[in-house]
């Protein structure tokens, strides 16, 4: 660690993420002469050229070892300011991350979360989001809202929703495609897909048909949210989860064609934590307010 040259790597990294030599100075607040004098210190420490030397132009072009290096550095401050953050925020007792889906986020608990303030005035609950939660390490996290199967064996894990899927569209799709009633008029309709396994047609298929059903074809979407928005807009017909789809539903975005059919979905959704981690009265404040809200 001592051998790292610390000062010239974080001037690096600016010229690298800034493209430019003043740039670079006015994002560290320092004299552009600073900047260049330690990226050279930096090559010749390292013995390699990690700039072409071009005359003119402001822009700056990086060898292939600059651009290396360079993500690398990028990286890892990245990294670690994630850790300091978390760090700074574990000295407030009160203060809570949880991290979910964008579209649970979005769709379920934004919604949602002046009421939690407002009975709870006294936490800080932050919210992360990340499209794949696969692999939670709880670096950046206190708590997660996880959607799938559980449990997991590597997690503490607290049910906290069952689910259900049906069919959704928007009023104006529903009159175009004749006012259909049944599932047997999915047939004629343009399908709107979740990449969500837990969420695929081919479970609505297997479960109500009809068999000519062709669920290979329509567009994909990455997330929950962006499924529905396009069933609000009247781009076709959504498999949507009802937590998710419920405010849409009692505003009127969505309707439900096929009122009676629905796929359930037993513990769907689940608080997760840290397995041995810590017990904090603040966490378990937030864990209690979502079965409340859930329920």
């Amino acid at each position: 660690m001592k051998k790292l040259p610390l000062n010239m790597l974080r001037a690096f990294a600016a010229v690298y993420e800034t493209g430019g030599i003043r740039p670079a100075a006015r994002l560290l607040g320092v004299a552009h002469s600073s900047v260049s004098r330690f990226v050279g210190e930096l090559e010749s420490w390292t013995q390699v050229q990690l700039i072409e030397k071009r005359e003119g132009g402001r822009l700056i072009q990086f060898t292939s070892e600059g651009e290396t290096l360079g993500r690398a550095i990028l990286k890892s401050m990245s990294e670690l300011e994630q850790v300091l953050n978390k760090v700074q925020e574990t000295h407030n007792a009160n203060s809570v991350t949880l991290e979910t889906t964008p579209s649970f986020a979005s769709r379920w608990l934004l919604p949602r979360l002046h009421k939690f303030e407002e009975e709870n005035p006294n936490i800080e609950l932050s919210i992360v989001v990340e499209q794949r939660l696969s692999d939670l390490s709880f670096e950046r996290s206190d708590i997660a809202i996880r959607m799938g199967t559980g449990p997991w064996p590597d997690l503490r894990c607290t049910p906290l929703m069952d689910d259900v899927l049906f069919p959704v569209m928007s009023k104006s799709y529903w009159q175009k495609m004749g006012e259909p009633v049944s599932t047997a008029d999915l047939t004629n309709m343009r399908l709107l897909h979740d990449r969500d396994p837990n969420g695929s047609w081919s479970l609505w298929k297997d479960a109500y048909g009809p068999e000519t059903l062709d669920v290979s074809v329509g567009p994909r979407y990455t997330s929950s949210d962006l499924v529905l928005r396009s069933a609000e807009q009247g781009l076709g017909a959504a498999l949507a989860r009802g937590v998710l789809a419920k405010d849409a539903l009692d505003n009127g975005l969505l309707i439900r064609p096929v009122a009676d059919l629905e796929i359930s979905l037993t513990n769907s959704i689940w608080v997760v934590q840290e397995k041995g981690g810590p017990d904090r009265w603040a966490t378990e404040r937030v864990i209690a307010w979502l079965k409340r809200e859930s329920a």
